[in-house]
């Protein structure tokens, strides 16, 4: 019986949800974590041991995070003691830390498990540091965002961050066959609308038993249903993005990276993945024209303009229609040909700006237009490039005394390798005719 069950003030013979009924009593009854639970893994060393340090769960929603918790408790004999993060203020830790500090007086240790941990802010995380030091609890705390950036660095240094996984398909396959077993009858599913079931829980094991006892109360006596009658009647779980957490710029670098790879198939899934998450596309086309500097530069010049226009064009139409601009973009980025000569020399350009930066352009290069100007040497010895032969000077530009850098490197694909050709060969009537 669970204690969320018990609290409610049902009577045990109450109806109980088929998650509830289904939920493990045992850590070997947890699926799809053996990384974490098994023998030789990180929790199963610990019980091994027998001790049992603080830990930080991270995970997707409906993958056993609190079970694992409750269930840690009961294998190590600590006292249960929950409360969530969206709930609960200082007073309520207060009052869960003077219930661990009295039993642990009585000998008696307590987990204290912290649902959404990260929704604390610092100063509430820093209270609980000198509790878990002294071993006046034992922390679990439960996130689905990246404790990296959600957890204060000094709780999180006596943490083991453990990583859940989204269930797979073998693992959910495993609670439909205990639903069957609880429920003594098979899923009312055929084999594509099964399928369709899993592919809905979208590899989170709450919602599919949640699913799954949908669709047993949906079918009448001995019907079947198919998979367009379960997908007209349920609901696919909503995929699991935030635009301002974690899985925001997950998404974001899987399409830069899937475009820079020149993958315009993996780039296309990850650029709809984030419309269907609901992303502003006016990011993801400020997102496209970066990549069109960054990755493809001078190799192919109309990139930039191409995703200039796919912007323009979402701008004008809106959505949906505008989206197909931005696609097409998305396409063209990941087809061009790359190189990333120019955004190289832009960042070695800067770093030498700063290392230089008082240093006074040659005076041959400077305007005269007073007389005392001329006086001082400027504009002397300038060599006007157009009437020089090939039209090419071989002048220094850079200031006197400094050496000559090479910042643009070209890497020859896509129409950077004319540009490299016309490089080499300005370099060497460089030196020919005296410049650097």
């Amino acid at each position: 019986m669970s204690d969320l069950f018990e609290a409610s003030g049902l009577a045990d013979d109450a109806p109980r949800p088929l998650a509830d009924r289904l939920r493990p009593s045992t850590l070997g009854d947890v699926v799809g974590q053996d990384h974490i639970l098994g023998p030789d893994a990180a929790i199963g060393r610990m019980l091994k041991t027998g001790r049992l340090s603080s830990i930080i769960l991270w995970g997707p929603p409906g993958v056993g995070k609190t079970t694992i918790a409750r269930l840690l408790a009961a294998e190590t004999d600590l006292e249960f003691e929950a409360i969530s993060a969206v709930f609960s203020g200082v007073k309520d830790l207060r009052a869960a830390f003077d219930r661990a500090e009295a039993r642990r007086a009585t000998g008696k240790g307590t987990l204290l498990f912290v649902d959404e941990i990260h929704r604390f802010n610092r100063a509430q995380q820093d209270g609980f540091l000198p509790f878990v030091e002294a071993g006046i609890v034992t922390l679990v705390g439960a996130t689905t965002e990246n404790p990296s950036f959600e957890i204060n660095g000094a709780l999180l240094s006596r943490c083991a961050v453990l990583t859940l996984n989204r269930l797979d398909e073998a693992a959910l396959e495993s609670l439909i066959a205990r639903a069957e077993a609880d429920e003594d009858r098979p899923l009312p599913l055929n084999a594509r609308a099964r399928a369709a079931l899993i592919d809905m829980a979208d590899g989170d094991g709450r919602y599919l038993l949640n699913l799954a006892e949908q669709a047993y109360t949906l079918a009448s006596d001995g019907e079947t249903l198919d998979a367009e009658a379960l997908s007209a009647a349920l609901q696919k779980r909503a995929p699991a993005y935030d635009k301002d957490r974690e899985e925001h710029y997950n998404l974001i670098s899987a399409l830069h990276k899937s475009v820079r790879g020149s993958d315009p198939d993996a780039a296309l899934y990850w650029f709809a993945r984030m419309l269907e998450g609901g992303e502003d596309p006016l990011f993801l086309a400020r997102r496209l024209v970066r990549m069109a500097s960054e990755d493809i530069g001078l190799a192919d010049p109309t990139a930039l303009m191409i995703t200039n226009e796919a912007t323009r064009t979402y701008e004008r139409l809106g959505s949906p229609e505008g989206e197909l601009a931005l696609a097409q973009a998305v396409i063209h980025l990941a087809t061009a040909p790359k190189s990333n000569a120019a955004y190289v020399a832009y960042k070695a350009a800067r770093r030498a700006a700063r290392e230089t930066g008082s240093m006074s352009p040659p005076k041959h290069i400077l305007n005269a237009p007073t007389a005392l100007m001329k006086e001082q040497g400027y504009g002397k010895g300038y060599a006007y490039d157009h009437d020089a032969e090939d039209g090419f000077s071989g002048q220094s530009y850079f200031p006197d005394g400094m050496d000559r850098p090479r910042f643009y490197d070209p890497k020859g694909e896509g129409r950077e390798k004319p540009i490299a050709d016309r490089l080499k060969h300005w370099a060497e009537l460089r030196i020919k005719r005296g410049g650097q």
